[in-house]
């Protein structure tokens, strides 16, 4: 089999308030709506927001089930999003400012030197801040 034509399409994660997911992650984050659409017979509604276009970027499908009315549980598997930034103080300073909540400060990684930082969305998904120049 060939894989030198795949790629990584997008990552799913399930959210309970769809305009709050989107907002947290196009205006805190920076990021685009790239597409939303509703399908009624199913009752949910897809958001993809991402960087740039599906085309050559990864975007995060945002899932809204209309009928869910409890919290998601978050499991033990999944971890986290990791975004590249270029100064992770500054970007959890802004996000702080707007009330997003940051769960691990910016500084240096544990048995390295990278520095990270860790944000919860609004449905309380780990995104890792990466520092990169």
């Amino acid at each position: 089999m060939d894989t030198g034509k795949f790629r990584m399409l997008h990552t799913m994660i399930r959210v309970m308030d769809l305009e709050k997911s989107i907002a947290f992650y196009t205006k805190l984050l920076g990021m685009e709506l790239l597409r939303k659409a509703d399908f009624p017979g199913g009752r949910f509604t897809l958001a993809f927001v991402g960087y740039g276009s599906e085309e050559s970027h990864t975007a995060v499908e945002l899932t809204h089930n209309w009928d869910q009315t409890e919290p998601y549980e978050m499991g033990t598997a999944f971890g986290h999003l990791a975004i590249a930034v270029p100064d992770a103080y500054a970007v959890c300073d802004t996000l702080r400012a707007a009330g997003a909540k940051i769960t691990r400060e910016p500084g240096p990684m544990k048995h390295g030197t990278r520095v990270i930082a860790f944000v919860e969305d609004p449905d309380g998904y780990k995104i890792e801040l990466v520092q990169r120049d």
